[in-house]
């Protein structure tokens, strides 16, 4: 093939790969976030709360409060994973809260009905606005955060500006980078996101205790993943404690609000003296 009909190949795959990757980073968001927008009322055991945040958004949340005699005086924060609604998390909300917290389901801008399109500055702002309605009821010294998959991202991100008890991070990733990779590895992510979530460079400063939960299974944050966040918080000095679950996958009942999800952070909240007793 003569050079000139060379030259024009390449510039034809230069410019096809340069459209390819100009449409990854314009709708990059599309692949990141699942939102179901649908506004769900709140069932049995739930109340609804309106969180306002920083930026101006009225966003809906659920509340699930424990019974009175199990009652911990202690609050957790749910910062979810990147899709569904609050009511694929009732389960855990309800389980929190037999345990004895009352649990805040944390519903993202433009998922459940909510305004707004979600985005990583966004999410942080929602959970903000949820710490400030916890903080109206419960010292910071007794609010666990609890983030879920792209929500331990969320919730290390508050903690570097916020005092919690402590964490609990359940699948999480080092950061949404490396994640990433694991599914598109023929792609420059890193170059591509915008969107970060840097789990592991948000744990530097932070003292609270922390509990890593994950599954060998899990199909969508790879166990080592999982395991180089509980490295990187043991690295700061922080207690942190490994729950390895074998065979769940990423969204299987027993690592959303299974009884070994539980029972970490009652043992987190245990191990900080949130137990139950008298007023």
């Amino acid at each position: 093939m003569p050079w000139a009909g060379i030259l024009r190949v390449a510039t034809v795959v230069v410019l096809i790969a340069a459209v390819l990757l100009l449409a990854l980073w314009l709708g990059q968001r599309a692949l990141i976030y699942h939102p179901d927008h649908t506004d769900p009322a709140a069932p049995d055991g739930a109340a609804e709360v309106t969180l306002r945040t920083a930026d101006g958004l009225d966003l809906t949340a659920w509340t699930l409060a424990p019974p009175a005699d199990t009652d911990r005086r202690a609050a957790v924060l749910v910062a979810p994973g990147n899709a569904g609604n609050r009511a694929s998390r009732f389960d855990l909300g309800a389980a929190l809260a037999d345990e004895g917290f009352t649990a805040l389901l944390l519903e993202y801008r433009g998922y459940g009905g909510n305004p707004g399109s979600p985005s990583e500055t966004g999410l942080y702002d929602d959970a903000r606005a949820a710490w400030d309605r916890l903080r109206e009821d419960f010292p910071a010294d007794r609010i666990l955060l609890f983030g879920e998959s792209l929500g331990a991202g969320v919730v290390t991100g508050l903690a570097t500006e916020t005092d919690p008890a402590g964490l609990v991070l359940r699948s999480p990733f080092t950061g949404l980078a490396d994640a990433g990779a694991e599914h598109y590895p023929l792609l420059p992510v890193g170059v591509l996101l915008r969107d970060r979530y840097p789990v592991t460079e948000h744990l530097e400063s932070n003292a609270a205790p922390v509990t890593v939960v994950y599954s060998d299974a899990d199909e969508i944050i790879p166990a080592d993943l999982s395991r180089r966040v509980a490295e990187a918080a043991e690295d700061t000095g922080a207690p942190v404690t490994e729950v390895a679950i074998d065979g769940p996958g990423h969204n299987d009942p027993a690592l959303v609000h299974g009884p070994r999800v539980i029972d970490a952070v009652a043992s987190l909240a245990d191990g900080l003296g949130l137990t139950a007793g008298p007023r």
